[in-house]
């Protein structure tokens, strides 16, 4: 691939799609709770409910751990090509955090759980998320010439 190509994968993202849906399946089942990366994360932090900390720190873990699988299971480790400087990985890393707080959730949490449980308010965040990701890959790759 060159420049900003997006690569084609269809089965690699079906099977993450079932992944991810099926653990958001298991969490509810086990533990009554939303899939929602950045809540799990934040509670993991922050503090939450007496003996609340061993589930969160086992799913971020396994989040973690997944580049470990792939690379057990393939023999190399995925492909991941940053194209921005650290600096930017910093300044996006604060953004996604101010539009989670904004947003009440991510997009895991309002578009695989929310939506899911049929919340409205999910169903708009989602909309949102997928309106602000066209506009912004657009402008990126052809207002900007990224």
């Amino acid at each position: 691939m060159t420049g900003l190509e997006t690569a084609f994968t269809p089965l690699q993202s079906l099977a993450g799609g079932v992944l991810i849906g099926l653990s958001a399946v298991l969490l509810m089942l086990a533990q009554g709770r939303i899939l929602g990366a950045t809540g799990i994360l934040s509670g993991l932090i922050a503090g939450t409910a007496p003996g609340d900390k061993g589930w969160r720190a086992a799913m971020i873990a396994g989040m973690i751990a997944g580049p470990l699988v792939v690379l057990a299971v393939t023999g190399q480790m995925p492909a991941v090509d940053v194209t921005v400087s650290w600096p930017m990985i910093v300044v996006g890393g604060f953004v996604v955090g101010v539009g989670v707080t904004f947003g009440g959730g991510c997009t895991s949490g309002h578009g695989v759980c929310g939506n899911a449980r049929l919340s409205p308010r999910s169903a708009v965040a989602t909309v949102t998320f997928m309106i602000a990701c066209g506009v912004t890959v657009y402008v990126i790759r052809h207002v900007l010439g990224g």
